[in-house]
């Protein structure tokens, strides 16, 4: 059995941009990693990152019948946005089984008690496959990519060291 990410973002260029590096290294690390976003989009950012990528729409109206990944990665936007985005979330963190990690500028402010501040530090490789997916993206501009990736996280019995607590 492989370990399985499943990240959950409003568009392609948001799961490139802030977890980019972190998908790709847990593709390379064995992972089976899917990203969920709005039909209709060019997923090609997220194949260059070794990513697969299933319509969100359809995934949420059958969630209870996936099976249950390891580690599920949420845009804080979409927390706030879709009640059942939302109540997976919380009831992730609730059984405490699987590791929840949200991004954004602004996180809901009911998990403040919930979560802490982690950061993934990207591999050469991450890094370079992030760039060129991030190119894809932005129609071939370049954007910065920086070394470390940052998130907030509950449940920190990871089955991967990969996310260390932010300085």
């Amino acid at each position: 059995m492989r370990y399985r990410l499943d990240v959950v973002s409003p568009t392609v260029l948001d799961a490139v941009r802030f977890a980019g590096g972190w998908i790709y290294d847990r593709v390379m690390a064995g992972w089976d990693v899917t990203v969920l976003v709005n039909s209709g989009e060019d997923v090609r950012p997220l194949e260059v990152l070794g990513a697969e990528a299933l319509d969100l729409e359809s995934v949420l109206e059958s969630w209870e019948q996936r099976p249950h990944p390891q580690t599920v990665a949420v845009a804080a936007d979409l927390f706030d946005l879709d009640d059942r985005v939302r109540q997976g979330v919380l009831g992730a963190l609730e059984q405490g089984a699987t590791e929840v990690t949200l991004w954004g500028e602004l996180l809901p402010t009911e998990l403040n008690s919930s979560v802490d501040s982690v950061e993934h530090r990207l591999s050469a490789a991450a890094r370079a496959f992030k760039a060129q997916a991030l190119a894809v993206a932005n129609g071939a501009a370049r954007e910065a990519v920086g070394e470390t990736e940052t998130f907030c996280c509950g449940t920190m019995a990871s089955v991967a060291a990969d996310l260390v607590p932010a300085s």
